[in-house]
């Protein structure tokens, strides 16, 4: 206990923090079990090898733990990604990514593909038409994209419109946008499962949300229910968005 320093709390609090992260990971992605039962074989092996010094059993548990390494990376690759993709994703990372490129010419890139989609969600949101655009950042969405229609046009309001036009064969799927281009519509999105989820939304906001939770990308939805506009990003919904309240969204997360 004398030589328990600075250097110790802050060991520990950085352990707490990662396994409380690991957590929230796993319970959002329904593996909380599988968590605990890591915990438990982890303890039960530092408990066999580290206190009761069975050399036997300890030697079986050291070889299943530098085996079950592998296993979990193949069991949590999904989970795995998304904490790559949120690190990646963060706003000081991506701040400092920022910081050594040309501001002028990327806002004025950016709101030359902001305004577009702006303009298409509100007419689209009046006429009750639903429509699902995923933004691609900094993930590349190639799987996405090849589930879907390719299509690679400039992006264009009436373009928009008519891909989720209620007898278009693509508007049941989602709009990938990438590069300041429309790369695909009619794509297939994973499902969230998030039990928090309104039982109000419905197909595409869940669907909204799986894009957002397993990318850094940015999910708008337009409601024929209700026309009403929101935004998925990062595993978290913006519901009722106006139009003003929508292109400060995606000029905030976008430029």
């Amino acid at each position: 206990m004398l030589n328990f320093g600075i250097k110790d709390i802050i060991d520990i609090v950085l352990v707490a923090f990662i396994l409380y992260y690991i957590y929230k990971l796993m319970k959002e992605s329904r593996s909380l079990n599988v968590f605990i039962g890591i915990l438990v074989f982890v303890l039960l092996w530092l408990f066999v090898s580290q206190i009761l010094e069975m050399k036997l059993l300890g030697q079986i548990l050291d070889k299943l733990v530098s085996v079950g390494v592998i296993a979990l990376i193949v069991l949590f690759q999904e989970e795995i990604k998304k904490f790559l993709y949120n690190l990646g994703g963060h706003h000081r990372v991506r701040g400092l990514i920022r910081f050594f490129e040309t501001n002028k010419n990327n806002t004025d890139g950016h709101k030359k593909t902001i305004v577009p989609i702006v303009l298409a969600c509100m007419s689209m949101a009046r006429n009750k038409v639903g429509a699902l655009i995923v933004i691609e950042r900094g993930a590349p969405l190639d799987d996405i994209v090849d589930t879907g229609d390719r299509i690679d046009a400039r992006i264009n309001q009436r373009l928009i419109e008519n891909i989720f036009f209620k007898n278009s064969p693509l508007h049941d799927g989602a709009m990938v946008i990438s590069k300041k281009r429309i790369k695909a519509a009619g794509c297939i999105l994973p499902v969230s499962h998030n039990q928090n989820i309104p039982k109000s939304l419905g197909l595409r906001h869940r669907a909204a949300m799986g894009i957002s939770q397993s990318s850094d990308a940015i999910a708008v939805i337009v409601s024929e229910e209700t026309g009403n506009i929101s935004v998925a990003i990062k595993g978290q919904f913006q519901l009722r968005l106006s139009a003003e309240e929508l292109e400060s969204v995606l000029t905030q997360e976008m430029v």
